[in-house]
């Protein structure tokens, strides 16, 4: 079960560390009012009023705190008397007060998004609230006044200005790793949330395979051809991008159905905030039919990517070549598709056509002239598009993607007409190599989190400060922040501090502000806590060595490997945090090498802020602290039984292969104490869709198969992407990892025993087999929590860390 909302001390410490956190002031937007004008230039014909938008506004206030329905007064400043042309709210008391029971506080703003924005900061400064995903904490509201007693506003209020306009949101493969089974009542909760982080450029990709359907039958092909060129539910990101067809498919009618209204849903709810939405554009993926159709047009085959053995019932996609003047005519038609079943929401449409396929040469004119046709192609079918294209092609694939041929791509199109996500510029900013991407507009985004994995990470000093960093820098392009991260719902304060970097003009002081956080999350001003949290700034939230985070732990990522070939590489291995750089959806190893956990933090700090969470008692973090201490233990653990092998220790290898299994089992009744982190929401929300039986069971493979296998695999060969979306939860790590684990080491076993070489081979056959069966398995598994979090985790800290 989830808590219940954590004790609320008085509000005057938490006043007293607001003091040390000044409101952003106004600063002038990279580019200046142009880049003003542009944003209100972005949205389409379709529009709220400004009624609409208050109206938003307050629905979204009774939907998250209905006891204060009347407590606030929402106003558009749509003359620009507040704002002027910039965008922001304000926050003030009402003139007539409460006395008569009408509202109390006056949130007025640019756009519904403003509004929300207001409300957020209003209840995050003045009342203490904190608001988060319902998997990372929830609405924590208790320490709201009731009302009739809201704090009041010194003076005559505050204003924040946003100092760039755009504050974007979402990965492309977001929409499968984390929204894939979401329901309208699910969407709902995510715009509100997007709507009080201040996001204002969503990307809208829901129900496209339904758009794509009708263009596709304009041209002649069939139901039949379809079947095969769409994806299943759970991979449709990667099908949309060409890198893979059929895999998990086909899609039935019913889903493409559900999928349009839901989109249609999203969209309307977007626009009455005020958002303007991303939609999708044609990149030039097309059926393999199309070949046979127009003979004429330049269509090649792409190579593979990530198959084993290069199965084209899923590789080798079929690109229609952006020159061709076909390409331009499939283009214009998905656009006007779109402005057909939606009407006209939006200017800004993504396309990365070059997203991990390089082009056949790299000759700059021929670069420019693939730009500028698939430019041209979005404004034929809308004469004001803008073409957003994620800048991941530019660190992935940097040896090709040199000066000339980056100016290029981004000068293919007029200055204004493209915007650019430095999608990594967390780790890695593109903006500082290519002189502000050579004058063309970027937005400064944090990737942060690949395949939806569950790890606590993140590089709060560069969220802080790189933002600012690049608008503030000779000659800025920059006209926004962004959060891109592969999937949602894990390290709420590494998204709460990049979601307010919208609104800060200067540098934030990340020490103060967790003050004033764990105040706010953890629901009282407790020393021990404050202590934890600094603990975990200088550790876990402090990676500084330039690699991207994405868990292999041996946990979740067990190696396949002959304990043979690695006896050289085991001392080296130890207490090391290196990981080769890596294409986003291609992080396999070799055959033979031992993967590297990444480690970037001294595990003893670590667990000291654990041992002060638990001795505060909270009911947040111990879970997923403590989940990390013992999944880095296991790490270790994994290496002292290799080790063993080596020396042919029978009691050793015995010894840690009952320490590394026990570790699984003791994280799964750890995790199964605590709602979020359960296999059943995903596979029930993944079946809850299905109409037919036939859908309830490919749904279901769909998401057993993301989060373990992933993709296709031989007798003998695993997936080359297996394991890329792992999750620490409970029913998982049981089902899945355990017997995996417990297999190679009884082979391990038996091998010392019986004084024979590793019989790889047969591990792989046994294991991979066991895989498939599960993949497509019918279990049941736990929704709801069983046994006490806190006193669970008390007990392993004694059993495994207390020194």
């Amino acid at each position: 079960m989830r808590p219940s909302p954590p004790r609320r001390l008085p509000l005057a410490p938490f006043l007293l560390l607001l003091t040390l956190l000044s409101p952003p002031r106004a600063a002038a937007a990279a580019g200046g009012p142009s880049a003003w004008v542009a944003l209100r230039g972005a949205a389409g014909s379709r529009k709220a009023s400004p009624a609409e938008k208050e109206a938003a506004a307050a629905r979204l206030l009774r939907r998250l705190l209905p006891s204060h329905a009347g407590s606030f007064s929402f106003r558009i400043d749509s003359k620009g008397a507040v704002c002027g042309q910039s965008s922001c709210f304000s926050i003030s008391n009402v003139v007539d007060g409460s006395a008569k029971g009408g509202a109390e506080i006056l949130i007025q703003g640019t756009t519904g998004v403003e509004l929300a924005s207001g409300l957020h900061w209003y209840l995050k400064y003045w009342c203490g609230a904190h608001i988060s995903w319902d998997k990372t904490g929830g609405a924590q509201l208790a320490s709201i006044s009731s009302p009739g007693s809201l704090p009041r506003v010194q003076g005559k209020g505050v204003k924040i200005e946003r100092p760039v306009p755009w504050n974007y949101y979402q990965n492309v493969v977001t929409s499968s790793y984390s929204f894939v089974w979401w329901d309208w009542k699910r969407w709902e909760k995510e715009i509100d949330w997007m709507a009080l982080q201040g996001i204002n450029l969503p990307l809208a990709f829901t129900g496209q395979e339904s758009i794509w359907q009708k263009v596709f039958k304009s041209f002649n092909v069939t139901d039949r051809d379809l079947a095969d060129f769409f994806g299943g539910p759970a991979f449709l990101a990667w099908a949309r991008m060409g890198n893979l067809h059929g895999w998990g498919g086909p899609l039935s009618q019913n889903w493409l159905d559900q999928q349009l209204a839901l989109q249609k849903k999203i969209l309307s709810r977007m626009i009455e905030l005020g958002m303007v939405p991303v939609l999708p554009s044609f990149s030039g993926n097309v059926p393999a039919v199309f070949a046979k159709l127009f003979p004429s047009a330049n269509i090649t085959r792409l190579g593979d990517w990530n198959t084993v053995d290069a199965n084209p019932k899923w590789c080798c996609t079929y690109l229609l070549d952006p020159s061709d003047s076909l390409f331009i005519d499939v283009g214009q038609a998905f656009i006007r598709q779109q402005i057909k079943e939606y009407g006209d929401v939006t200017n800004i449409y993504n396309c990365d056509t070059f997203n991990e396929n390089t082009p056949p040469t790299d000759e700059p004119a021929y670069i420019s002239s693939l730009g500028s046709a698939i430019y041209e192609a979005m404004s034929r079918g809308n004469k004001n598009a803008v073409w957003l294209m994620q800048g991941w092609l530019f660190y992935s694939d940097s040896a090709f993607w040199k000066e000339p041929q980056m100016k290029a791509l981004l000068h293919s199109v007029p200055i204004g007409k493209m915007i650019v996500l430095d999608l990594f510029a967390d780790v890695k900013p593109i903006w500082k190599m290519s002189s502000q991407f050579y004058g063309v507009p970027y937005i400064w985004c944090m990737l942060h989190n690949f395949g939806g994995n569950i790890e606590m990470y993140g590089i709060l000093d560069s969220i802080s400060s790189g933002p600012i960093d690049a608008r503030i820098s000779y000659n800025s392009t920059m006209i926004g922040v962004g959060m891109c991260m592969e999937g949602i719902e894990h390290n709420p304060v590494v998204y709460e501090l990049m979601s307010e970097m919208a609104f800060h003009d200067k540098k934030v002081e990340v020490e103060d502000w967790l003050k004033t956080y764990s105040y706010r999350r953890y629901g009282q001003a407790n020393a021990e806590i404050e202590k934890a949290c600094r603990y975990l700034y200088h550790t876990i939230y402090n990676c500084t060595d330039g690699i991207a985070d994405h868990n292999k732990d041996y946990i979740v990522e067990f190696p396949d490997i002959s304990p043979s070939s690695v006896s050289s590489q085991l001392s080296k291995r130890r207490g090391m945090s290196i990981m080769r750089n890596h294409r986003r959806f291609f992080l396999s190893e070799v055959s033979g090498s031992l993967p590297h956990p990444h480690l970037w933090y001294s595990t003893k700090e670590a667990i000291k802020a654990l041992e002060l969470f638990l001795d505060a008692g909270s009911v947040f973090s111990k879970s997923l602290t403590y989940r990390q201490c013992l999944s880095k233990l296991a790490n270790e653990v994994y290496l002292d039984a290799l080790s063993s092998y080596q020396k042919k220790d029978s009691n050793g290898l015995n010894a840690h292969t009952r320490k590394f299994l026990e570790i699984i089992v003791d994280i799964d009744t750890l995790l199964a104490a605590d709602d979020n982190f359960l296999l059943g929401p995903w596979l029930e929300s993944a079946k809850s869709l299905a109409i037919t039986e036939n859908e309830r069971q490919q749904y279901e493979w769909n998401a057993r198969t993301q989060v373990t296998m992933w993709y296709d695999n031989t007798e003998t060969e695993q997936s080359k992407l297996h394991d890329y979306a792992n999750k620490f939860w409970s029913g998982l790590l049981k089902s899945y990892y355990l017997p995996r684990a417990s297999k190679y080491f009884a082979y391990l076993t038996r091998s010392l025993q019986e004084n024979q070489s590793f019989q790889l081979e047969e591990w792989r056959k046994d294991w991979i087999s066991y895989s498939n069966e599960w993949q497509s398995g019918k279990e049941v598994y736990a929704v709801e929590a069983t046994g006490d979090a806190l006193a669970i985790a008390r007990s392993l800290y004694r059993k495994y860390l207390r020194s």
